[in-house]
């Protein structure tokens, strides 16, 4: 049995064989060709530990993530088995992974429900998820500019991106980028509203993906009601985990339009229907994600 650290994961994936490999895994969950695990949280004396996994037979493949969170950090590690014999293939230290494979699941969901003309980007939150989440749109959609919504500001950390991905990055208020940008990405570890309805315009996308807790919230009610389409990465799990969804007043939340990303991707439900709409992807992040992604990566490093 192989195993992989971080620093031999890190750049195995591009973006676009990130995408491909979780388009290919949700594909065949929307089809019902594949299993999700949902995530179960064990915590004593401020230490909890994380696991979630998926089965996936096309792949060739079943796994499942286990991590600890302490003190807010995580650590992450996958085991990976043979979907044909049982047999383990591979364990991997998972943080490399982890920051891939939820950025490529955001541009699926927007191949889906974002404006294909999208030309502005705005960003909320400079941590891994942040970057990355702004390296991956930059190289799916032809844009024209990238905004950053932060606490703090750093004009190197603009200049940086900026050379990396070929686009003008520069920081902006919430407003600002609320008003401004087609594809609104929040990846914030706030537990209130940062991006509010109020500010926002016809049209855009938004991927909410920093809150998997419930009660905690990157979304207002107001965004929610834009929306004509809310697309989760599982329902079961999302619908659960999600604050957005969670807190909503109760009367909002019994009319929200909810889908399942793999429905849409298996062409049984919509995705944007037209160019006024606002559309939101709610990500927890799933195990079919981390699962797929390692697959991928198990195959490229001689699996």
């Amino acid at each position: 049995m192989l195993h992989f650290t971080d620093d031999q994961i890190a750049g195995v994936l591009d973006p676009a064989e990130a995408e491909a490999c979780l388009a290919d895994a949700y594909l065949a969950f929307g089809t019902g060709r594949a299993a999700v695990q949902p995530r179960v949280r064990t915590e004593a004396a401020g230490v909890k530990l994380s696991t979630m996994g998926a089965v996936l037979p096309d792949q060739g493949v079943a796994g499942a993530k286990v991590y600890t969170t302490i003190a807010g950090k995580f650590s992450f590690v996958i085991l990976l088995f043979s979907a044909e014999t049982g047999a383990p293939l591979a364990t991997m230290e998972a943080n490399a992974v982890t920051a891939i494979r939820s950025p490529a699941c955001s541009v699926l969901a927007a191949r889906h429900l974002a404006r294909q003309d999208s030309r502005r980007l705005a960003v909320f939150g400079t941590g891994v998820q942040g970057l990355a989440h702004l390296r991956h749109m930059a190289a799916a959609f032809p844009l024209e500019e990238a905004m950053i919504v932060s606490r703090g500001r750093d004009p190197e950390l603009a200049e940086r991106l900026s050379a990396q991905t070929g686009v003008p990055v520069r920081f902006c208020t919430a407003a600002e980028a609320a008003a401004r940008a087609d594809i609104l990405v929040t990846a914030t570890r706030s537990a209130a509203p940062v991006l509010h309805g109020a500010a926002m315009r016809p049209g855009q996308f938004v991927a909410a993906i920093g809150s998997s807790l419930p009660h905690a919230r990157e979304l207002d009610d107001d965004a929610l009601a834009l929306a004509s389409s809310i697309a989760l990465d599982w329902g079961p799990q999302t619908s659960a985990e999600a604050g957005d969804i969670v807190l909503a007043a109760p009367e909002l939340r019994a009319s929200l339009p909810l889908t399942e990303l793999k429905d849409i991707v298996a062409g049984t439900a919509p995705g944007r229907r037209g160019p006024d709409d606002v559309t939101i992807f709610k990500s927890v992040g799933i195990g079919l994600l981390d699962i797929a992604a390692a697959a991928a990566v198990w195959r490229k490093l001689g699996g």
